[in-house]
């Protein structure tokens, strides 16, 4: 659930930008009735509760399972948004090659990590972990990409952003009473996105599809990989859980799959650059959900941390002037 890099990656996907640097995505359609900021609101509510969907759905289903269902219940509300505008699949070989892997990195692997993680950790700490992903980004950015240089504010904001990992994560009292393991897979899985939208700026940049039917794509081959990997190292629920069941219906039919439509309608009407906003709102809402819902326990480093991670994250979008 990388939102900055979504953004960055609907410009990748897109061949032409109109003269604002907006992606020119299906910006001839009509306006939607409803208001941007209520769908930004919403995408908000959605994104923030999907760390609460997690914990719930893995309190009776293994993390694959809660993976799986969540990329079955996505892909379906794609699938039918796709047959409903009409669109086709990409074609060719070397596309859907590529495809596959950025399903891995953005997919497959940060969900199951995420939902592995949160077996050991609160909501509200993967939440968090899951907001440093434009830190990633921007210390990958950096090597990778050749025309994304680094800023004196840039580099000021990667250091206070993972100063406030730091935080977070209580490393003056030598992590005491973290789970390592369950706090490195959210971090990982954090990482694991800026790196698929590396992969994907570099291979598929400028196809000439279009982001529904290319996201259709890749979350088809993500399932793909889950229903293959499941099996393997789970068994058959003995029977079924309904309100964990529901959280990851909710995960995968919302979260990653009413969201996406959302979340590129907003860079079409109001651009990337307001659209990804949203990802400062992610783990507050995720960090208000856990308490309030799960009565999960919150240390003051927590939300203070969460602040300058999100403080060093803003500042490394800044763009020179």
């Amino acid at each position: 659930m990388c939102y900055e890099i979504g953004y960055r990656m609907v410009e990748g996907m897109s061949t032409t930008t109109a003269a604002t640097g907006t992606p020119t995505l299906g910006t001839d359609r009509p306006r939607p009735r409803l208001d941007w900021r209520l769908r930004f609101g919403v995408l908000s509510l959605i994104w923030g509760f999907s760390f609460l969907f997690i914990k719930v759905g893995t309190e009776r289903y293994a993390p694959f399972q809660v993976t799986l269902g969540r990329l079955v219940f996505g892909t379906a509300v794609l699938a039918a948004a796709i047959v409903w505008k009409r669109e086709r699949l990409p074609r060719g070989a070397r596309t859907w090659g590529h495809l596959a892997v950025a399903a891995f990195l953005l997919n497959a692997l940060p969900f199951s990590l995420f939902a592995y993680s949160e077996l050991t950790i609160p909501s509200t700490l993967a939440g968090i972990c899951n907001a440093t992903s434009p830190l990633w980004g921007m210390a990958l950015s950096l090597v990778a990409l050749s025309e994304d240089r680094p800023t004196r504010i840039r580099v000021a904001g990667l250091g206070l952003g993972f100063l406030g990992v730091l935080t977070v994560l209580g490393a003056w009292e030598g992590f005491h009473g973290l789970d390592v393991t369950g706090t490195l897979m959210a971090l990982l899985a954090s990482l694991s996105y800026p790196i698929g939208w590396i992969y994907v700026r570099r291979t598929l940049a400028g196809t000439g599809e279009s982001h529904l039917s290319m996201t259709g794509a890749q979350l088809l081959l993500a399932t793909a990989q889950l229903a293959v990997v499941t099996p393997l190292f789970t068994s058959f629920p003995a029977h079924v859980s309904w309100v964990p069941l529901l959280a990851i219906a909710a995960l995968g039919a919302l979260g990653t799959g009413l969201a996406v439509l959302i979340q590129y309608g907003l860079v079409a009407e109001v651009g990337p650059t307001t659209a990804q906003m949203v990802t400062y709102f992610i783990p507050v809402i995720a960090t208000a959900a856990g308490v309030a819902v799960l009565g999960e326990s919150l240390r003051w480093s927590t939300p203070v941390g969460a602040v300058i991670v999100l403080a060093g994250a803003a500042l490394t979008q800044m763009k020179r002037s």
